[in-house]
């Protein structure tokens, strides 16, 4: 086994509870790990026997794209899509962060946590 991971995956996004979030949007990061089989890339050194991290980044800018209340409607839509397209992940924990929320104090940041398995 390994892990793969892509850290401070940065995007603006418009996601959040109030109207004004959803006109003004704001900036977020994503920190994704996944698990997988690394025994074989590490000895042919083909993309083809590994997760491709292109990939990967790709799903999370894609669905960051779409819009939503909850930062955890965001990260389960994360896991369900790379569960379904990357049949070889066999575990997905994904943070995604909201920097400066507008929730009344001086908070760097409010951040969920999932942490799933393929079953």
């Amino acid at each position: 086994m390994g892990t793969i991971k892509l850290q401070n995956i940065r995007t603006y996004s418009f996601h959040g509870c109030l109207a004004e979030e959803a006109k003004i949007g704001s900036d977020y990061r994503v920190d994704l790990e996944i698990k997988t089989d690394l025994r074989k890339s590490s000895i042919t050194d083909d993309l083809k026997d590994t997760v491709d991290y292109v990939l990967l980044n790709q799903i999370v800018v894609e669905e960051m794209a779409i819009r939503s209340k909850l930062l955890e409607h965001v990260g389960h839509r994360i896991v369900t899509r790379i569960f379904g397209e990357i049949p070889a992940v066999s575990r997905i924990v994904v943070a995604v962060s909201k920097l400066n929320p507008p929730i009344g104090g001086d908070v760097e940041a409010v951040t969920i946590e999932l942490e799933e398995y393929r079953s």
